[in-house]
Formats: C-alpha cells, structure tokens, sequence
C-alpha cells in the first residue's frame, strides 16, 4: 500500500488556520504548539515540519494578512479613480477583508498593543495619509489617525458584541468620517 499523499501547501494553511483559531481563543501568550497540533488534528511533530515556532506560525499570519492589506492599500495610493473615491473604498474593502476573518481580527486585537503590528501600522497610516493628502491638502497623520481610529473602534465592538453587523459598518464610517471631506458646491 502506498504512502498517503499529503498536500503540502494545503497542510501548511490547515496549521496556519488553526493557529489563528488557537490564538483568538486562547491570545498568542498562552498557546503552545501543542495547542495547534490538537487544533489541525495532527502530531506535534507535523507542526515543527512547516513552522519551527509559535512565532514563526504569528509570522505567518501576519504576513498572510499583510500582503492582503497591501493590495487594497496599493489600490488606494495608486488606483485611477479620484482620491475620495479611493478612500471610500478602502474603507469598504478594509471592512469586508476583516468582517470574514473574525478569528484573525481577534488575535490582531491581542497583538495592537505588541511591537508585532507596528509595521502593518506604519504602512496602513503612510498610505491612508497619502491619499488623504490627495484628497485635500493639509489632511495629514491626525486626520488619518482619527478615520482609523473609526475602523477600529467598530471592529472592537464587533470583537465584543457579535450582534454588531460589521459588515455594515463601512457605510456609516464613510458618512461620519469621510463625506465631510467632498467639495462642497
């Protein structure tokens, strides 16, 4: 008989994902490998064969999650539509990626206060400033920095209270925090 064939790609996004379950539920500090491998439903052992570290598996789903963000990020700062539009669609994109990984969401949130998310932040904050400076001079880091503020605070309540429609939300956040910066005729 021959030997299973495993799909090694697909078994390293299985770990990854039940990581990412492990570290919602538990938060990053408390899990261990151990955790994961009774997650995915494997050894110990299949676990260290794609990931050397518990941090080397937050690595790489940040970095999973990252290069997600860049593209909608890069969208924003380089997209054809007018500048406003683009906000407004980073806005509706950011919502939409993060409203269908609540467990994700969860472990970002066990991270925010951690040197791990400083360079997604630095990088989300360098874009948004960008545009909004596209969308009117002297719009800069503070502006940015309250209008992120507004993403997050509704994902926070989403994370505390599930009956929250977070999908919904990008509507009213562009209302408060973003129509008021459109010409006014």
């Amino acid at each position: 008989m021959a030997p299973k064939r495993v799909d090694k790609d697909a078994r390293r996004q299985e770990i990854l994902d039940a990581a990412v379950r492990v570290f919602s539920r538990k938060g990053f500090a408390a899990s261990r490998i151990d955790d994961v491998a009774a997650e995915a439903g494997i050894g110990k052992g299949s676990v260290y064969l794609y990931y050397d570290s518990r941090e080397a598996l937050l690595e790489a789903a940040l970095a999973q999650y990252a290069a997600g963000a860049d593209i909608l990020l890069r969208q924003a700062v380089e997209g054809d539509a007018p500048p406003l539009d683009r906000l407004i669609t980073l806005v509706h994109s950011t919502i939409a990626h993060l409203s269908t990984q609540r467990d994700l969401a969860r472990t970002l949130l066990d991270l925010w206060g951690t040197d791990h998310m400083r360079p997604a932040y630095r990088a989300y904050r360098e874009a948004v400033t960008t545009v909004l400076a596209q969308v009117r001079p002297g719009l800069g880091l503070a502006h940015t920095t309250v209008l992120i503020g507004a993403i997050e605070g509704v994902l926070l309540q989403w994370l505390i209270d599930p009956d929250i429609p977070l999908a919904d939300m990008a509507g009213p956040i562009v209302d408060v925090c973003v129509e008021g910066l459109r010409e006014r005729a």
